[in-house]
C-alpha cells in the first residue's frame, strides 16, 4: 500500500516562500507520476505541478508557472514543492498524489493515492 506524507505547510505573508515535502512509501511500480494539487472549501481539487519519476519532466499550472518549482529526490523517495512570492489566492490545503502511468495528467481522479494534506495560509 502506496503511503505519502505531506509536510512543510503554514502560515506565511504575502512574497513570502514556503517549501513543501512529500514522502514516499511502500511504491512498487516504476513508472508513474507525482503531482502537487491544492484544494479550498467549496471547490474542487486544482492541478499545481506534476513531475514524471524517471525522467523529471515537469508540467506547471499557469497560475504558478515562474513562482514554484516541483522537485524529486531519488533516494528518499520524496517530491518537494518550492513556492516563492507567494499570494494570498495561494491559500488552500496542499496534497500530493501518485500517478500511476507518466501522463502527467490535470485530473485529480486519475491519480490513484494521495497524501493527507497540510495546509498553507498566505496573509495580506
Amino acid at each position: 500500500q502506496v503511503q505519502l506524507v505531506e509536510s512543510g505547510g503554514g502560515l506565511v505573508q504575502a512574497g513570502g516562500s514556503l517549501r513543501l515535502s512529500c514522502a514516499a512509501s511502500g511504491r512498487t511500480f516504476t513508472v508513474y507520476t507525482m503531482g502537487w494539487f491544492r484544494q479550498v472549501p467549496g471547490k474542487e481539487r486544482e492541478f499545481v505541478a506534476a513531475i514524471i519519476w524517471n525522467s523529471g519532466r515537469t508540467r506547471y499550472a499557469d497560475s504558478v508557472k515562474g513562482r514554484f518549482a516541483i522537485s524529486r529526490d531519488n533516494v528518499k523517495d520524496a517530491v518537494y514543492l518550492q513556492m516563492d512570492s507567494l499570494q494570498p489566492e495561494d491559500t488552500a490545503v496542499y496534497y500530493c498524489g501518485v500517478e500511476r502511468g507518466a501522463t502527467m495528467t490535470i485530473q485529480s481522479q486519475r491519480y490513484d493515492y494521495w497524501g493527507q494534506g497540510t495546509q498553507v495560509t498566505v496573509s495580506s
